[in-house]
């Protein structure tokens, strides 16, 4: 008899329909074959879950066995396979009628003892069994809550194998799971720490309010101790709030790498500050099967690479695609795989490999040459992409005594919402959503310039060597700090902010 159960498989952070099917056939010697590109802890299956069979109470009749799992030319792994195939034995082996299974989805590790443990990936899972209109999701209890995020889904939560049986033969029934979004929701504004902490680096703030405001990528130089990391933990304070369809996106990412902890959703935007010791598959993903890398767990959020230069070299490059697209695509010699990776880049160095060139506190001890050495650790190509490039000096010791400082979070997310409801309206009838993402003809047609602001950029641009991605990053920031100005034009002082935000630009034009 050959008995079909439904479940999924993940390519990328979406999901797509797996039927499994079993056929028990009793002639021919007893064996148990499984096809369909079954990988790993899929294989391993069969040992889980006939132990899990016998401990609730079931034996299956000796018989020849043949699992497939269609589409067979697509690779499946993990371990959310043993319920579905536990419940496709039993239903083949004429224990539970066949057709109660029909129109459910289901997914869950099975213990040797017939108890269900969680499974990565039962989001996208959830919304692929709305998507097909599934009559109920069957999923361990841990996993349920995750799932019931999915408005229009029955999810029923499943603790062992044994329930799951009495559900289909009619002896029980299982409440549904539902999840508090409404209190969750609440606390994505609340933050444990704010911009008024930071004392002086008034400069600095106003830059993380432009780069905010147009989702620019930023860098601060400055000398140890100046605040670099201080601001950069700050910065999703100031950050617009998460819609729903965001954090739906960035936990479907969550779920599928396995990151997921208490929480069934992400409602506050990533903050990802990876050790400068990441291999460049832990940042942009990888592995045999490719899993998201840390560019895009910061989807929606900040990626914040403290010490840049002490980053590997080649690890740093791969950082160019993702910055350029908002996505990264990774590809193998078995699958070739696009995760989401639009973030805001927040990167921070030292001037020198001391520490302290320009600092009036501590001499430098770094020769014209170390310090060049130094600073080519990052290429030009990528400090093109690096929209404002910030210098942030040591605090004098006024600054410090003060109590707080003279500008606090919730002030600059309000100017940062104004900025960007400008940008929502004007590009209410295009694909862009902030300034940074302004190109060709859209920065033609978003940035115009009169033929003074022409001349003054022009003069700029020469005397600084800046190549034709700088140009644009000049453009695109001096739209945002007119936005935060509300001014419709850009005008001379906006480009004179603009290209004061290109400090590695006038330090080696002067160095």
């Amino acid at each position: 008899m050959i008995a079909r159960v439904e479940t999924t498989a993940l390519l990328g952070i979406d999901a797509f329909t797996v039927d499994l099917e079993v056929d028990l056939a009793r002639s021919g010697m007893p064996a148990f074959c499984m096809v369909g590109l079954a990988e790993g802890a899929v294989r391993e299956s069969k040992e889980r879950v006939f132990s899990a069979l016998k401990n609730s109470g079931f034996k299956l009749p000796p018989s020849r066995i043949t699992v497939n799992l269609a589409p067979a030319d697509v690779r499946k792994e993990g371990s959310g396979y043993d319920l579905p195939l536990a419940l496709g034995l039993l239903a083949g082996a004429g224990e539970i009628p066949e057709h109660a299974l029909r129109g459910y989805y289901m997914a869950g590790e099975l213990s040797l003892s017939g108890e269900l443990r969680p499974v990565t990936g039962i989001l996208p899972m959830a919304i692929k069994a709305r998507d097909m209109q599934a009559k109920a999701l069957f999923v361990p209890r841990q996993n349920a809550a995750e799932a019931a995020v999915v408005k229009g889904l029955t999810v029923l939560p499943l603790d062992s194998l044994s329930q799951s049986i009495r559900f289909f033969l009619g002896e029980t029934t299982i409440e549904p799971a539902s999840s508090d979004l409404d209190s969750l929701w609440a606390l994505r504004e609340e933050h444990h720490v704010d911009f008024s902490e930071v004392k002086g680096q008034e400069h600095a703030k106003r830059a993380i309010e432009i780069a905010a405001a147009g989702a620019h990528n930023l860098l601060f130089l400055g000398p140890p101790g100046s605040g670099k990391t201080m601001l950069a933990k700050r910065i999703p304070t100031v950050l617009p709030p998460l819609g729903f369809d965001e954090a739906l996106e960035v936990t479907k990412i969550y779920s599928v790498a396995g990151h997921l902890k208490s929480d069934p959703m992400i409602v506050s935007r990533p903050f990802r500050s990876p050790h400068h010791t990441i291999s460049d598959a832990g940042l942009i993903g990888g592995g045999q099967y490719p899993k998201p890398g840390e560019v895009s767990l910061a989807h929606r959020g900040v990626l914040f690479l403290d010490e840049l230069p002490e980053f590997k070299k080649h690890v740093l490059e791969v950082l160019r695609q993702p910055l350029e697209d908002g996505h990264v695509t990774i590809s193998r010699a078995a699958v070739s795989l696009s995760y989401p990776a639009d973030f805001m880049l927040v990167a921070a160095m030292n001037p020198c490999p001391c520490g302290y060139l320009g600092d009036e506190r501590h001499p430098c001890i770094c020769t014209p040459s170390q310090i060049q050495r130094y600073r080519s650790r990052l290429s030009g190509p990528l400090l093109d992409r690096i929209d404002l490039q910030v210098e942030v000096p040591a605090v004098p010791y006024k600054e410090l005594r003060q109590n707080t400082g003279s500008l606090d979070s919730a002030t600059m997310r309000t100017r940062i919402g104004a900025a960007r409801a400008i940008q929502a309206h004007r590009y209410q009838d295009t694909p862009l959503l902030t300034n940074a993402q302004l190109s060709g003809k859209w920065l033609q047609q978003f940035c115009p310039l009169g033929d003074t602001e022409h001349a003054f950029l022009e003069s700029a641009v020469k005397r600084l060597g800046l190549s034709a991605r700088a140009f644009t990053r000049i453009l695109r920031i001096a739209r945002t700090i007119a936005d935060l100005s509300g001014d419709h034009a850009i005008n001379i002082h906006h480009l004179a902010e603009a290209i004061n935000y290109r400090s590695l630009d006038r330090q080696n034009e002067s160095f």
